[in-house]
């Protein structure tokens, strides 16, 4: 074996022999022992120095391989690669749709980890064959692997999961796991989850707005029910338990159409931007007062809606991003429900 590797096996630990051998090298490499370059022992070397099975010494090759650690060059052997990635936490960050909001958790996430991480960032598009393909692709690379489970069925409706989801979600060790957004998936073991509660939620935030929901006549929620990114449909139970309880006059949109019937102290509650963009347009051409004469509240807090005077109901998207960060950091492995908050503003 090469002066410069010294790969230490304990037969008395219960750290499994292949996982020795990974830190054994890393740790050559961070100390400087091993050069970039550098080449190291044949899979066979390695088997008999150590006395281990070739399977095991395969294993950790195969590992370090997928975390770039080292290379294999056809008919010459091992090499050392990169050694950028040995300090560093590397994480597998899997998001269902490229919005506004998952990409606020995200960034609020890789600016809480700090430089000492790579995070390799992902998107399936609520789509179950784009999901598990993706994960099967990185699985046995990264230190953690922080995912969002939203999905949608063949009628374009939500679904937490299905079968085959849980079959790949189930091969990430758990304390790899961190579970963002949503809590439905039934997934065992000990694990980290900051989530939505969608249905006790939007239910407590409205209740919160209640001393100006009830000056409306009529509460209408215009929830998108084919949508290419679904929403959780306990997003409308929670509303219709708020009006039901209240004794509100309630109504289901699927959008804002062209050319609404709007009728005086009526309020809106949005799902998607473009429901809120169409209705703030038409209540401006027809010269109604936004907060008097119609009320709007927007569901995902966004700095526009800040701007523009929009009251929201809204999880804390940078909280979430940072509660994750700190449960990797900390190897923290909790359940956190995730803040919502009602932010009156001049739109109720």
């Amino acid at each position: 074996m090469s002066d410069n590797i010294n790969i230490q096996i304990d037969n008395n630990s219960r750290v499994p022999k292949y996982k020795q051998i990974i830190d054994s090298i890393i740790n050559d490499i961070s100390k400087g022992k091993l050069k970039i370059g550098e080449k190291i022992p044949s899979i066979n070397e390695l088997s008999e120095e150590l006395l281990l099975s070739r399977d095991t010494v395969e294993k950790a090759y195969k590992q370090l391989k997928k975390q770039q650690v080292i290379v294999s060059v056809k008919g010459k052997g091992f090499y050392t690669a990169k050694t950028d990635l040995i300090s560093k936490l590397n994480i597998f960050f899997l998001v269902n749709k490229p919005s506004t909001y998952k990409m606020m958790i995200y960034n609020s996430f890789v600016n809480e980890i700090g430089p000492n991480a790579h995070v390799h960032l992902s998107i399936y598009h609520c789509d179950e064959t784009l999901f598990i393909r993706s994960l099967e692709k990185n699985l046995g690379g990264h230190d953690y692997y922080i995912i969002m489970p939203h999905f949608r069925d063949e009628n374009q409706n939500h679904v937490s999961a299905t079968e085959k989801v849980l079959e790949v979600v189930e091969k990430i060790p758990k304390d790899k796991l961190i579970m963002l957004d949503n809590t439905k998936p039934n997934i065992k073991g000990n694990y980290g989850s900051i989530y939505q509660d969608f249905k006790l939620d939007i239910y407590n935030a409205l209740n919160e707005g209640l001393h100006k929901i009830k000056n409306y006549k009529k509460v209408i929620l215009v929830y998108p029910n084919k949508s290419v990114h679904p929403y959780p449909r306990r997003i409308l139970h929670g509303f219709t338990k708020f009006c039901s309880e209240n004794n509100l006059d309630f109504e289901i949109l699927s959008e804002v159409y062209e050319d609404m019937e709007f009728k005086e102290k009526d309020l809106f509650i949005t799902i998607q931007e473009r429901d809120l963009v169409n209705l703030i347009r038409q209540i401006r051409a027809l010269n109604l007062n936004l907060g008097d004469d119609i009320g709007v509240i927007s569901y995902n807090e966004t700095p526009l809606k800040d701007l523009l005077g929009i009251t929201v109901i809204s999880t804390d998207f940078i909280a979430m991003g940072e509660t994750a960060a700190y449960m990797v950091l900390k190897n923290k492995k909790e359940k956190v429900k995730n803040v919502f908050k009602y932010i009156e503003r001049n739109s109720l």
